[in-house]
């Protein structure tokens, strides 16, 4: 695989091979979150207290981001990465500030839908952001996989999922989710770039009010710097908001 980096305006960005950004990071704030997808991969973060996720699962390292957003801003959790190319966990440390931290930081080589498969451990959280560098997920996104994502799921658990389409339509995307979800699985508005996220809950999870989630995220805003505020505001005139209740 061929990695690039590019950098403009106090950013770095990691390409594969191509001009697709697979991740970024603002030099002088390595620990936020640059992109505005990794941003609404946090979104679960609302439905629960400080002391969640504990345990995480994240397919596709990139930029390390997310991985470092969580390493921060969650301490009791413990995350542990699958990435299918030893390369990127090398760019990862040397240009985008991973951390070296083997007791929470759980880095293994390998294919995430196999990982799916073969694994026997539970997680709270598990979030999926794997591409190829023609911004191809492969069995990353198909019913079999997202089957296997929740038979991974603890009670309770979330799965997120980033969605990138150059046309962006994702309907098919989160038909598959809903349909290995028993239909328990919302999909945000796409964000300017093309992502949309999806999460899906195992069961029905309790419904949040639109104020409750705007509190959760002042918060999360305050302890962490992050803002999903604009994400709420994008949310309440979806569909997913009826009534100004979420529910999954």
């Amino acid at each position: 695989m061929n990695i690039n980096l590019s950098e403009e305006a106090g950013v770095r960005y990691l390409h594969f091979g191509s001009s697709w950004i697979q991740g970024a990071m603002r030099i002088a704030r390595p620990f936020a979150l640059e992109l505005d997808y990794t941003r609404e991969m946090m979104v679960p973060l609302l439905l629960h207290g400080d002391d969640w996720p504990r345990k995480v699962l994240q397919v596709g390292l990139g930029a390390a981001s997310i991985t470092k957003f969580l390493y921060r801003c969650r301490p009791q959790a413990k995350l542990t990465v699958i990435e299918i190319e030893p390369q990127v966990e090398a760019v990862a440390r040397q240009y985008f500030k991973l951390p070296d931290d083997p007791a929470r930081i759980d880095i293994r080589y390998g294919d995430g839908a196999d990982f799916m498969v073969e694994s026997k451990q539970r997680y709270d959280l598990i979030l999926i952001d794997g591409f190829d560098a023609e911004a191809r997920t492969g069995r990353l996104d198909t019913v079999p996989f997202y089957l296997d994502c929740r038979a991974r799921l603890a009670d309770g658990g979330l799965l997120c999922v980033n969605l990138l389409s150059r046309r962006k339509d994702f309907g098919k995307s989160v038909k598959r989710i809903a349909e290995a979800f028993d239909g328990h699985a919302i999909a945000f508005p796409s964000c300017e770039s093309g992502n949309a996220i999806a999460i899906a809950s195992t069961t029905v999870s309790p419904a949040s009010t639109l104020d409750e989630l705007k509190a959760a995220a002042k918060h999360l805003k305050q302890e962490s710097g992050l803002n999903l505020l604009p994400t709420l505001a994008r949310l309440a005139e979806s569909r997913h908001l009826a009534g100004g209740v979420l529910r999954l």
